[in-house]
């Protein structure tokens, strides 16, 4: 079939003379690297070089790993361990195997065997493992900011306890985040149960309860929605990213790619979106529609299944795409789910709800379960502040939240704080919020933690501690039995006494397994729940030009990521961008107010205005405007202070995912670091497509004729088959990569030269027109081609062949010709143009793989398919007598990945599954003309496009 014409960027489809011009040279890195990029250099790596003693004369309080005097009996050196852990983000468990060298922990991946995740893991989860090392954490508690003992900290507690036991409690609040741990709500019950008159509020920016706020009003209790997506055959998504980052990505993830492979596709996604998002871009019809919107939207739907009389007027484009997804809706049988987003609101909520239960949706796709019943009676923030500005509350204790960065800014959140006698801050950091309380009181990371919290599924999951905290720090628990009385009691005593009711005499037994296996029990009941027969109103539209959409950005999330190195030059899965945040607007609103990529533009919603550079996305809605929180950091750390706009200081707190603004564009301009075009290939048919229809076999391709010599063979042959069909452009396999491989970070500047050092790209194409495209995504490692042009070219033989079919690089003889890169037609080679590793003594120094070389400056950089992997397996094969098995040799981006999008493995073996996808008839070879063979290559994605009629 013909492939339409792919495309990157607004600037390469209207053909932009400056793109043409840029792009004239072999590629941007050529630029020169001004004074003011080495001065930001200098500025991303002082979290280094502070610890080195390049910028003061104190030593870090960090004490580095130090080798055994007395090897313990159970210890190898050099050989890593594997431990059952879990990290939390928005109060949820996110399962992860821990791999320590020696007793440090340098690599992060999903927990095998657990039923939320299935062993598969995120671009958050791969990173966090460099928040632990992050040297801007709170070492110390202290108290107005100056450091104080922890000794002192119970002292000055005692006498707090003796005020709140005289006031059983009245004026004590405490601000929490989204919690799933038990152990911390048995602490919060015994707090309240002891102080009668103590409060809990709670806040989490970025959606989850919200979320369980709409569920309340529609079924009428407070309820989790759980998505089975791999029962599906058919989706209805009204601005809901399901597939987009966040803690339900994961499990989402998974039940999407098992549903699509059911088949020739086996599940249909039909997708209305205000903001272009990953649900929308795997997208079998996209209609891009303004998010207030979505509530007639469904209102419609509803009507087109007979659910009421119709009573909401529609354009034409929404009229054709409501027709579809009812008829999808009817042909599904059963298996079929319409989901809604928070910008839909109640209305849109309720008519979702009644379609579900129209379909008999719930007990096959959609699944309830009902939430922890420790926090059902928890406040608002409102509320709290409400309070504080009233003189009401008269101690105020914060818990992992950092609401004078967070909250909406007509809060005034800050104000409220000072007119608190006693603040206590609970974290890690010593944030906006731990910065202006009275004590600011250190925790440990998840890592150094004994903890449990309960994953999206509702399985408890046990955290662990993988080493020993660095600094003088506290877990939250502990903390909490202070605020209790308890005094400084152990860390895991907590959590011991929380599952010893729990298993009571087989306590000892059953706690070991746990710790083993990481969780303990099952998933949540399932309820039964129903959509209750009071209407809720349509929502009224409020004054305003544009709707204005709020995000949780997928690299800093809702801000906890920002002093994370890794995710802020970890590219956009749509933008590309990195280190900044943007404000989204569409094609028509960009050419109706003459607004160009980077150029800055002002957002005013009611009396409050945020100023921040416009980026041209494709296929948003014509009338929508969308920010991305989790930026504009003041007391993030080195890393993450002062990038990009503060979304919250313009969210209203009664509409904080949807309201209306106006924009206009002040004249200024800036460069934005974003990576599409850095690492262009020539040629075409990058992402193919294959109809529905095509026949099974592939077609093999005819080998070319070639100069070069045949490279000698071997037992195994190593090859890589990526299913474009299941990407869905997460970054997890780039963060995994990073990890794994000591991959460095550059800077902006850098960036902005075309400088990025990772080992792999994902590719970003749109097809059609820029109003309404058709999104792809398509990692791009090193290709290991066997006939590699990279090897022909290297005066020094810098890069040779592995008889195993591995393009493998010699650092040492590298001198720095960069022919290599000039040579390989795909453009995946990274040039160490400075030192980017961290000084001797920086903590980061510890989160290095020691199965990896850390480079120089002046070498090339690449894929190795994971070599360390390959021989680490073949070592353990040699010592058991066999050979190697299918599976021994899994590379850290086929690990993450949470769609089995990547398949590694032995091609010279027939029945291996990378064996098995290369005879598919959606195989083929990217850039096959150039003849380069290459070990690594891709299914096409399914044509899955209704035509005219509605058929695909």
């Amino acid at each position: 079939m013909t492939q339409p014409r792919q495309w990157t960027s607004i600037e390469e489809l209207s053909d932009d003379s400056a793109l043409a011009d840029w792009l004239a040279s072999e590629y941007p890195v050529a630029a020169t690297f001004e004074p003011t990029a080495r001065r930001q250099f200098l500025k991303l790596m002082a979290a280094s070089f502070a610890l080195a003693g390049l910028t003061g004369c104190s030593k870090s309080p960090f004490v580095p790993a130090l080798p055994y005097v007395e090897q313990p009996d159970a210890a190898t050196i050099g050989v890593p361990r594997g431990y059952a852990t879990a990290l939390t983000l928005d109060g949820y468990a996110q399962p992860v195997l821990a791999t320590a060298y020696d007793g440090r922990p340098t690599k992060l991946d999903g927990l095998p065997g657990h039923p939320a995740t299935q062993g598969r893991s995120d671009a958050f989860m791969q990173a966090a493992i460099l928040q632990l090392y992050d040297p801007d954490r709170a070492q110390n508690p202290s108290r107005r900011r100056e450091p104080i003992s922890w000794n002192e900290v119970i002292g000055d507690i005692e006498s707090l306890r003796s005020e709140w036991k005289r006031s059983h409690g009245e004026g004590v609040r405490l601000l929490l985040g989204h919690t799933t741990s038990p152990t911390l709500e048995r602490q919060l019950a015994a707090f309240k149960s002891e102080l009668s008159g103590v409060r809990i509020h709670l806040h989490e920016p970025a959606g989850v309860l919200e979320r369980r706020q709409l569920a309340a009003m529609v079924y009428g209790e407070p309820l989790d929605l759980h998505y089975r997506l791999d029962a599906c055959t058919a989706v209805i998504s009204l601005d809901d990213d399901f597939l987009g980052p966040g803690p339900f990505q994961v499990r989402n993830a998974l039940g999407w790619a098992s549903a699509r492979r059911n088949g020739r596709p086996g599940i249909r996604l039909y997708c209305a979106e205000s903001v272009p998002g990953a649900t929308g871009a795997m997208a079998s019809l996209r209609l891009p529609a303004n998010a207030s919107r979505m509530s007639a939207i469904a209102d419609a739907l509803a009507a087109a299944l007979g659910l009421h009389a119709p009573n909401a007027e529609l354009t034409s484009e929404e009229k054709a795409f409501v027709t579809r997804a009812a008829d999808a809706l009817r042909q599904a049988g059963g298996q079929a789910l319409v989901t809604a987003g928070l910008s839909a609101g109640p209305y849109g909520a309720m008519r979702v709800a009644q379609i579900n239960q129209s379909i008999a949706a719930a007990g096959r796709t959609l699944a309830f379960t009902t939430p922890s019943h420790g926090m059902t009676d928890a406040g608002s923030l409102s509320e709290l502040v409400a309070d504080m500005h009233s003189g009401a509350v008269r101690t105020l204790v914060i818990v992992d939240s950092n609401p004078v960065y967070s909250a909406p800014a007509e809060l005034d959140f800050k104000s409220a704080l000072n007119k608190v006698e006693c603040t206590i801050h609970l974290g890690t950091q010593r944030d906006e919020t731990g910065n202006l309380c009275t004590y600011q009181l250190s925790t440990t990371h998840s890592l150094e933690s004994w903890s449990d919290a309960c994953a999206v599924d509702g399985t408890p999951t046990i955290i662990q501690p993988v080493i020993a905290p660095f600094y003088d720090v506290r877990t939250v628990h502990q903390v909490m039995a202070t605020l209790s009385g308890y005094g400084d009691i152990a860390a895991d005593a907590p959590v011991k006494e929380t599952w010893r009711a729990v298993f009571g005499d087989s306590f000892g037994q059953d706690w070991r397994q746990a710790l083993h296996d990481g969780f303990a029990g099952s998933a949540s009941d399932i309820v039964e729940a129903k959509p209750i027969t009071s209407a809720v109103p349509p929502p009224s539209q409020p004054s305003g030009d544009l709707d204005v959409v709020f995000r949780p950005a997928p690299s800093t999330w809702d801000g906890r990521f920002s002093n994370v190195a890794w995710l802020q030059e970890l590219p956009k899965p749509l933008t590309t961008l990195t280190w900044d945040n943007v404000v989204t607007i569409s094609p028509a609103l960009a050419r109706r107010e003459a607004i160009a990529n980077g150029d800055i533009v002002e957002v005013a919603i009611r009396n409050r205005t945020l100023s921040g550079p416009a980026w041209i996305m494709p296929g948003q809605a014509r009338d929508t405007v969308g920010l991305e929180l989790g930026y504009g950091r003041t007391r993030a750390g080195r890393v993450g202070d002062h990038i990009g706009y503060n979304a919250y200081s313009v969210r209203p707190a009664d509409q904080p995912w949807l309201t209306k603004g106006s924009l206009r564009k002040t004249g200024d301009r800036v460069t934005l670091a974003v990576t599409q075009l850095h690492h262009r290939m020539e040629g075409f048919d990058f992402v193919r497509e294959s109809d529905p229809g095509a026949p099974e076999a592939a077609h093999a391709p005819q080998r070319q004729p070639s100069l070069y010599p045949p490279q000698p063979g071997a037992r195994h042959a190593w090859g890589m088959v990526i299913d474009l069909d299941s990407c869905i452009g997460c970054n997890a396999c780039v963060a995994a990569c990073t990890a794994e491989n000591n991959v460095p970070v550059v800077g902006k500047d850098q960036v902005e030269l075309g400088r990025e050092m990772h080992w792999l790209r994902i590719a970003r194409y749109y097809s059609g027109e820029a109003d309404a495209p058709r999104s792809s995504f398509q990692p791009v490692p090193c290709m290991h081609c066997e006939d590699a042009p990279c090897e022909m070219g290297c005066p020094v033989g810098a890069t040779t062949h592995s008889p195993e079919g591995i393009n493998q690089m010699i650092y040492n003889r590298c001198i720095g010709t960069r022919t290599c890169s000039s040579y390989c037609p795909y453009k995946v080679r990274r040039f160490n143009f400075l030192d980017y590793r961290a000084a001797p003594e920086a903590p980061e120094q510890a989160a290095h793989n020691p199965d990896v070389t850390l480079r120089s400056r002046g070498v090339m950089e690449k894929c190795t398919y994971c070599t360390q992997r390959i021989e680490a397996a073949h070592a353990a094969a040699d010592k058991d007598g066999r050979d190697l098995r299918e599976g021994d040799v899994v590379t850290a981006c086929q690990s993450a990945c949470p769609t089995h999008a990547i398949v590694f493995g032995d091609i010279n073996d027939p029945d291996s599954e990378v064996s098995r996808l290369r005879r598919d008839g959606r195989h083929y070879t990217l850039l096959e003309e150039l003849g380069t063979r290459p070990r690594t290559t891709y299914l096409a994605r399914w044509n899955d496009y209704p035509d005219d009629e509605g058929h695909t």
